[in-house]
């Protein structure tokens, strides 16, 4: 675990950190959050009928394979930091904040972009991620490009919102299991780039390999988008008249 709290205060302080913000986050949620009403016409049935739609499971494609790169970076950043760009080890704390904002950025900047319009917010999201990974392959070499590479892969999380949006619009009825499928997707997400980060290490290319591994899942969910728009325009060139 990167140094911080755990270091300073013990390694059960962390744990008791994120208690708390977890116990303030039941609060806030409580109390803030509309309080929303069961949709009666819902049913097990009507919700497992999303799992039939194309749609669905290229959109969870583009999560699971997609949104893999920021994981396989991310699961394996702080030997990068410290090894490679020469980070000192109490910094790394920092640079992680540094990737948590870059983040919060990302989730302002891909909420505008998906209410502007939202395939191509997702198109723009998958591209920007190709090109953070790839500038961290070749630019992590000196604290100042550490800093610009995590803040910029942070701000990869720009593609969750639309992909987010994008399911709940595709899954029709099912709007439950719709955004419990984003979040298992995610998940997955982070399994498999973490995975594949590791076995690109393990194979000794580097820690900073991770950023090609990242770039090559960003290819593939770039297909999968393309086949989701491809089919999109099909089917709506067949359903116009002729």
């Amino acid at each position: 675990m990167p140094p911080g709290s755990g270091q300073a205060l013990g390694w059960r302080a962390a744990f008791a950190i994120v208690g708390a913000i977890s116990v303030l986050t039941i609060v806030l949620t409580w109390f803030y959050v509309p309080k929303d009403r069961p949709n009666p016409s819902a049913s097990p049935l009507t919700e497992l009928g999303a799992l039939g739609k194309s749609q669905v499971w290229l959109t969870l494609g583009i999560c699971a394979i997609g949104c893999g790169g920021m994981f396989s970076v991310f699961s394996y950043i702080t030997p990068a930091l410290t090894e490679v760009a020469g980070v000192s080890l109490g910094t790394v704390p920092i640079l992680l904040s540094v990737f948590g904002a870059g983040m919060i950025l990302g989730n302002i900047v891909g909420s505008r972009l998906a209410d502007w319009k939202l395939m191509p917010a997702i198109g723009i999201a998958l591209v920007f991620n190709l090109v953070a990974y790839v500038l961290f392959y070749f630019t992590m070499t000196t604290p100042w490009m550490a800093v610009i590479n995590v803040l910029l892969i942070g701000g990869g999380f720009a593609v969750v919102p639309g992909i987010q949006m994008r399911l709940m619009d595709v899954a029709g009825k099912a709007q439950t299991l719709a955004a419990a499928l984003s979040h298992s997707a995610f998940n997955l997400a982070n399994a498999l780039g973490a995975w594949l980060g590791g076995l690109s290490i393990a194979a000794g290319y580097g820690w900073t390999s991770t950023g090609l591994v990242g770039a090559m899942m960003s290819v593939a969910g770039i297909g999968i988008f393309l086949s989701s728009v491809f089919l999109d325009r099909s089917k709506a060139a067949a359903a116009s008249p002729q």
